[in-house]
This record gives C-alpha cells, sequence and structure tokens, in this order.
C-alpha cells in the first residue's frame, strides 16, 4: 500500500513478508550464527525500513556472539545472561529506504542512506531516523557500510574526548584496525602529527592514509620509547595504565577505546583496562585519563558524510563476504588477521 502525505513524501506500509537474517540464539563460536528465515520488520514511527545493500564487520560483534568478557553479560546493552538480547547481528549498514514511519520527514523510499543499529546482518534493518544520514554519492555501499561505528568511534574519540588541535602530537595504538585507519585520517584533518602503530604487514598501508611516522610493534615498544605525546587513542588494551601514560606530555589525555582479541573467553577483558583507568582516573593529576563512551550521532554521520563527499575520509575494505558466510567474516575479525574494515554484500 502506498500513502502520500501533505507534504508530498511517499510513505509505503510494510506488512508481512519474510527475509533472511544472520540469527543468535545462544553463546558461542561462530557456529551459532545461522542464516534463517525471519519476519520482516515493520517500521515504527520514528523509525526507516532500509533495504541493506551492505553491512560490515566489527569487534562488537564477536564479543556479542561468545558474550565476552563474562562480566559485560551483566551490563546493560547488547549481551544478555544466557544469550544476546538483539536475535539479529550486524550493525553498520548501508542501503535503500524501503519505507518510512509517520513521523520520519528527512526521508523517503528510494533514497540510499547509511547508518548504525542492531540487526544490520539482514536483508532488511529498522533504525531510528536520528542515527541514519545520506549516503555519501561518490561511496559504494560497501564504502559507507563501513563508516557508521568506527569513524563515529576515532571521531568522538579525537575530536571530542581527545580534543585534538593542530600542531599536537597524536598516537593511535591499534592504526591498522577498523576504527584505527579512520583515526589516523581524522587526526591529520584535525592538524595534529600523527605516529601510528601496527604491525609489519600493515605499515605501508597506514603510510598511506597520511600517519607522519608509523611504529612498527614487532619491531619497537611505543612505551619504552621517549616520544612523548599531546593525545594517546588506545584501540588495543594491551599495554598497562602506567605504561600508556608514560607516553604522555605534562597535561596530555590517554584515551581508551576496547581493546582485546578473542582468547577462548575472559572474565573481564578489556574492561580490566577500562575499569582500572575509571577508578584511577580521580587520582591522577598530570594527565587526562578517560573510557570513551560512543554513541549513534546524526551530526556526527553528516559530518563523516561530508568528509568521505571530500576525499578527506576513505574507507579501507580488507574482504567481502555475502550475507551466508557472516561466521566466516567474523572469524577471521576475531582471528586479528583482518586490518581496516571486512564487508559484508547483501
Amino acid at each position: 500500500m502506498t500513502m502520500t502525505t501533505p507534504e508530498g513524501a511517499t510513505r509505503r506500509s510494510v506488512r508481512g513478508g519474510t527475509m533472511k537474517a544472520i540469527t543468535q540464539d545462544r553463546y558461542g563460536s561462530p557456529d551459532v550464527l545461522l542464516l534463517s528465515e525471519v519476519d520482516r520488520p515493520a517500521p515504527a514511527d520514528d523509525q526507516v525500513l532500509v533495504r541493506v545493500r551492505a553491512a560490515t564487520v566489527n569487534a562488537r560483534d564477536w564479543h556479542v556472539m561468545r558474550g565476552d568478557p563474562y562480566l559485560a553479560r551483566l551490563m546493560p546493552g547488547a549481551m544478555g545472561l544466557r544469550g544476546p538480547r538483539a536475535r539479529i547481528r550486524g550493525t553498520d549498514f548501508a542501503g535503500v529506504v524501503e519505507a518510512v514511519g509517520a513521523r520520519v520527514t528527512r526521508f523517503r523510499p528510494g533514497d540510499e542512506v547509511y547508518g548504525e543499529a542492531d540487526g544490520a546482518f539482514a536483508e532488511y534493518v529498522c533504525a531510528p531516523h536520528d542515527v541514519v544520514e545520506h549516503k555519501p554519492a561518490n561511496l559504494t555501499f560497501e564504502q559507507a557500510a563501513a563508516l557508521p561505528l568506527a569513524a563515529n568511534t576515532a571521531l568522538m574519540g579525537l575530536r571530542d574526548q581527545g580534543r585534538v588541535r593542530p600542531g599536537q602530537r597524536v598516537l593511535v595504538n591499534g592504526a591498522s584496525g577498523g576504527v584505527g585507519t579512520f583515526a589516523v585520517q581524522l587526526g591529520k584533518w584535525l592538524g595534529a602529527e600523527v605516529t601510528a602503530v601496527c604491525g609489519t604487514r600493515n605499515v605501508e598501508l597506514v603510510a598511506s592514509l597520511g600517519a607522519d611516522h608509523v611504529i612498527d610493534y614487532n619491531q619497537d615498544d611505543f612505551t619504552r620509547d621517549t616520544g612523548r605525546y599531546d593525545v594517546v587513542f588506545d584501540l588495543v588494551g594491551n599495554h598497562s595504565l602506567t605504561a600508556l601514560r608514560r607516553t604522555l606530555k605534562t597535561g596530555g589525555t590517554l584515551v581508551l577505546s576496547g581493546g582485546g582479541v578473542s582468547t577462548g573467553g575472559s572474565l573481564f577483558g578489556p574492561l580490566g583496562l577500562i575499569v582500572r583507568a575509571k577508578l584511577a582516573a580521580a587520582f591522577i593529576r598530570r594527565h587526562r585519563v578517560l573510557v570513551l563512551d560512543a554513541w549513534p550521532d546524526r551530526e556526527n554521520l553528516a559530518t563523516l558524510a561530508e568528509l568521505a563527499q571530500a576525499g578527506t575520509l576513505v574507507p579501507v575494505i580488507d574482504r567481502t563476504y555475502g550475507l551466508g558466510e557472516v561466521p566466516d567474516a567474523i572469524r577471521y575479525v576475531e582471528d586479528e588477521h583482518a586490518r581496516a574494515k571486512v564487508v559484508i554484500t547483501v
């Protein structure tokens, strides 16, 4: 059924039907992820229904898949005690608007969009209109799907929490990952001198993204070097709080954002460093120690779209997989072999 509003925007009422999606009912290895036939969602008044063309894998996906770290199962969010609260996996998406809710005026069917919402590993996803933005015209759906969670995390970590200013020295630990590749580029956009930390095979990649200096962690430990930085953006969680603070100038800022790789299950995982940082922050005077809490934001998506449209921000894609291959894609990411973004085509 098609309806026309007084403003002239066309809305399609979607009811019934099914779709393919990657579902999960219990915690475990990638084998718990199933390609299932489920009911196709219908948008609420403030939502858009998007036909997904591409989605991307994030570290969050394997954390939720395994329920790891165990402590996170007790916290509000996607995890539950015995299984995930959200049955369909995936967060980042890019696609075409299929239908819009009654209160949505910014989008209409046929618009190409991208955004962030639970349930993106599916043929359709419903998302609140305020976490969706028009897709940059110069990006493919695959490139656009790489942006939302990772690029937004990098933007909030450097611009909002790190307060990076022109001329400052910034170090990104984990520079070849999904967030890291965007952080290198955004650090340069903010006018910083960027040092990127990555493995040997990714040195050329991060240098090509604009890093002024690259440290190969197989050769050097940046926490033992004499260099001092205004902002350290840690995306790995593989150094102690003391070691990370040692790299900062007086008055410098340490921003912590997740980290960790699958080790078969852990009680605290990267949360251990984050909890210690939160407890210690009130007693630290020489530095600012912050734990990044990133969330979907439409204004940030608009900023990222402008940067991508201008060529300032370029998504890097490592591999692509089909929807039915999501278990293989997540296995690739959690084994720490992936660099930049891994894309799911739908």
